[in-house]
């Protein structure tokens, strides 16, 4: 297993909003994740993703702070064309399953960048294969 770990958008929200259930087990994880010097990755649709939920509930500071703030430290994978067709293929033949085509591509991203391990509160991460950080 490398030491990476891709974050996904309900990890990011998590560590933004005070009030989620996840919210201290995200600070703990984040903490501990930045001190080991784990490398840290997310794609660009989670940006995405995270931007119109934190802006949408949060307001548009609290999304500019986690953008200037917290992505400082995240590297960024690039979802090219190839993996966009790619998740959204999987998308469809998963698509009754309440998947989000951006989790499928970030599936596709994980597998394409051989990254086991997520960080995020999203069950179907787990159900395609990943491994939670804090196991």
């Amino acid at each position: 297993m490398t030491n990476q770990v891709f974050i996904d958008t309900s990890a990011f929200y998590a560590l933004m909003d005070g009030s989620d259930q996840f919210h201290q087990q995200a600070g703990r994880h984040w903490l501990e994740m930045v001190e080991e010097g784990i490398q840290l990755s997310t794609n660009n649709y989670i940006i995405v993703e995270s931007l119109a939920l934190l802006q949408s509930r949060l307001g548009f500071e609290a999304a500019d702070l986690w953008y200037r703030d917290i992505l400082g430290v995240v590297d960024l994978l690039r979802v090219e064309e190839p993996a966009h067709q790619m998740g959204y293929e999987l998308w469809l033949s998963l698509g009754r399953r309440k998947l989000s085509l951006v989790d499928c591509i970030s599936f596709v991203t994980m597998r394409s960048n051989k990254i086991e391990l997520f960080f995020g509160f999203d069950k179907h991460f787990e159900e395609q294969g990943f491994v939670p950080f804090d196991q």
